[in-house]
């Protein structure tokens, strides 16, 4: 793999791209609401964030946000936490769903493990919307109910989903991969009404039922009054250990010619609940509004994923990640959003780049590590697939390295817009992103999101340009928390992102803003490795490392020793490859010169897998605590990782260090 100098210019939009850019529209009728001129996407950016509650505004009126009353203030006051956003707006997302409802394109085309594509009109999904609100209803679903998913990546968890919010209740989803504990660890904190759930589903192949996890989850919810199963690996699944399920065709045919009502809530009233991963404890339930998720999703599918009407929208993703709910949110847009179920290398290790060519996919929204894993199997979708109508490459889950960015434009398609982007799960949407209007460089997130006012802070609070420091909010965001769920003092919402510096924002990750304001992520700031006060971020030393051939993947931390520390590495190698001398000093090369002679690991080692949260997060915190001798339940929990058995490894190292 050639080496790729960071902040190469690998690609500039033509005329085309500029005239078909969606913020091209919205910035010709801001300067005429405003009458200000904004001549590039940094002067727009610098508005955004200085003219905050006009920004906000611009947006609601330029997406004609419906509302039955009008609203008092665009935000009360600029403090974290705490921002109050358009005061005494009554909304209700899933009636801006339907605004988009038309006749010409798909609204939903979904696909399995089985291959076969299949597509959703608007008006089925309208339909079964409305019927399963219908049934929801019946159950006595009201605003406010929290209703949650085991669910799989299938149409009829969108569907379950908007009927759902049109009710005003609350939405939360799990990935049927979650085990028993990890399931329950999350629903027993918010108390749900009803429960949707799958009887199984399949992946690289192989069955999985989980109607006895769906059993004992529904034994560990008292509160909890009926259960809606999905059938996914039977048409008539086994349900008889369930307690009084309803069967999905039955919930969805209740009444003849539905009609789809709205219960109107406040803006800052809740939309759904995410949680965090849960790798060190119980999972943080980060609650989120209606009104401040529509504008941020309105704001950046249109803006910064620049979706169109009719585009096709898709997202490498399950129903455990943030990421699912962001690709629903590109039915505002009214584009068609692509969903797969399954292994992304199932039945073959290019079948997502199929996909694309058969569901002629304009935006493919992937992984880094998804991006890198194949560029390093060799393989070249441009020679096997026709990917003409593709247009747009996002990543997110992990910096992607300047070779990524390379390897897209040469092995996927010429004229690309490459759209690496950061965020989180705590503002369920990146606030670092793409804009289709801009320059592409190796390795750099194009910009920060209108409306985001992401700075680089130093450790002594100052802001910072083309330094590294800690990525900081020092203005509210719509899509920030309102609470935490049984968080009544705000403490542990306070300790998650204010404890640092206080009323900013920081979001726990090591960025540089570059003059031209693009962004560069170096991974968790406390996973950096600082030694001889010289600091680098892990995604540093991973993408000197990913230059070795026979490395799949790795993982380093730092141990403080009593003189200065030790870093051990951790790599996972291709199959029948040893961890020998010779490659033990090609490692240490790429490192030494893409990195620094002082990172050159202490020791090096070869293991079968690493362990990694649900979403596919490499364990960095949790395994440095590990090796410095914590507990292992105090640090991290093993029903929130996808693969709990790689843990046995460290653990048993953590107690060989320690002699």
């Amino acid at each position: 793999m050639s080496f790729i100098e960071e902040g190469t210019l690998l690609w500039k939009p033509s005329a085309p791209w500029l005239e078909r850019a969606n913020i091209e529209t919205y910035v010709k009728e801001l300067e005429k609401r405003t009458n200000e001129q904004f001549p590039d996407y940094a002067s727009l950016w610098q508005w955004s964030v200085t003219e905050i509650e006009q920004f906000w505004e611009s947006i609601w009126d330029y997406f004609d946000v419906t509302s039955t009353t009008p609203y008092d203030a665009v935000l009360t006051s600029r403090t974290m936490p705490g921002a109050k956003w358009f005061t005494n707006a009554h909304i209700n997302y899933t009636e801006h769903i339907f605004k988009q409802k038309n006749n010409d394109d798909p609204a939903i085309i979904h696909c399995t493990e089985t291959r076969q594509l299949a597509e959703v009109s608007w008006e089925k999904l309208y339909n079964d919307t409305a019927q399963m609100q219908h049934t929801l209803k019946e159950l006595g679903v009201q605003k406010g109910d929290r209703v949650v998913a085991y669910v799989a990546n299938t149409y009829e968890s969108v569907v379950a989903f908007l009927a759902t919010a049109s009710l005003g209740a609350i939405w939360s989803s799990a990935s049927p991969d979650f085990g028993t504990q990890s399931v329950i660890d999350r629903f027993s904190q918010i108390e749900p009404k009803v429960m949707f759930t799958i009887d199984g589903y399949t992946y690289g192949g192989k069955p999985f039922d989980r109607t006895d996890v769906v059993s004992a989850i529904q034994k560990k919810l008292p509160t909890l009054e009926a259960t809606i199963v999905i059938p996914y690996l039977q048409k008539k699944p086994d349900t008889s250990m369930l307690m009084e399920p309803i069967m999905w065709e039955d919930a969805t045919s209740r009444t003849n010619n539905p009609i789809l009502t709205y219960e109107y809530v406040e803006f800052n009233e809740p939309l759904w609940i995410l949680f965090s991963s849960g790798t060190t404890g119980r999972p943080k339930p980060i609650v989120q509004s209606q009104g401040g998720i529509l504008l941020e999703h309105y704001k950046a599918v249109s803006f910064h994923v620049d979706l169109h009407r009719g585009d096709r929208f898709f997202w490498y993703t399950t129903t455990g990640w943030m990421m699912w709910n962001f690709l629903v949110g590109g039915l505002l847009a009214g584009s068609t959003i692509i969903l797969y179920d399954g292994n992304p290398q199932y039945p073959h290790a290019e079948f997502l780049w199929e996909l694309a060519e058969r569901t002629k996919m304009n935006i493919f929204g992937t992984s880094a590590s998804y991006i890198t894993h194949t560029m390093k199997s060799g393989i070249s979708p441009k020679e096997t697939y026709d990917l003409q109508h593709l247009r747009s490459i996002s990543s997110t889950g992990s910096p992607l390295p300047p070779e990524g960015f390379a390897w897209c434009y040469e092995h996927v398609k010429k004229d690309l817009w490459i759209a690496s982007i950061s965020g989180g799960t705590d503002v369920c949407t990146a606030f670092i992103l793409g804009v289709p209007t801009i320059p592409v460089y190796a390795g750099e997130l194009q910009c920060r999101g209108l409306g985001a006012k992401v700075e680089s802070f130093s450790d002594d609070g100052r802001a910072v340009i083309d330094e590294v420091g800690e990525l900081v909010l020092t203005e509210p965001l719509p899509s920030m928390p309102i609470y935490f769920w049984d968080d009544e003092d705000g403490s542990r919402l306070h300790d998650s992102y204010f404890d640092m510096f206080p009323n900013i924002w920081r979001h726990g990750d090591y960025i540089k803003i570059t003059n031209r304001g693009t962004c560069i992520i170096y991974g968790r700031s406390d996973a950096t490795i600082n030694r001889g006060g010289i600091r680098i971020g892990t995604s540093e030393i991973y993408r000197a490392v990913d230059h070795v051939d026979a490395v799949v993947d790795s993982l380093i931390v730092e141990i403080p020793d009593e003189d200065d520390s030790i870093v051990l590495l951790f790599v996972v190698l291709q199959q029948n490859e040893q961890l020998s001398d010779e490659m033990k000093q090609s490692i240490r090369a790429e490192i030494r010169e893409h990195c620094s002679p002082r990172h050159i690991p202490t020791h090096m080692y070869a293991v079968d897998d690493l362990p990694k949260t649900l979403n596919g997060k490499k364990l960095e915190i949790p395994i440095k605590r590990i090796l410095m001798g914590h507990a292992v339940a105090d640090v991290v929990n093993k029903d929130s990782l996808q693969n709990p058995d790689a843990l046995d490894y460290f653990i048993q190292f953590a107690e060989t260090l320690s002699k």
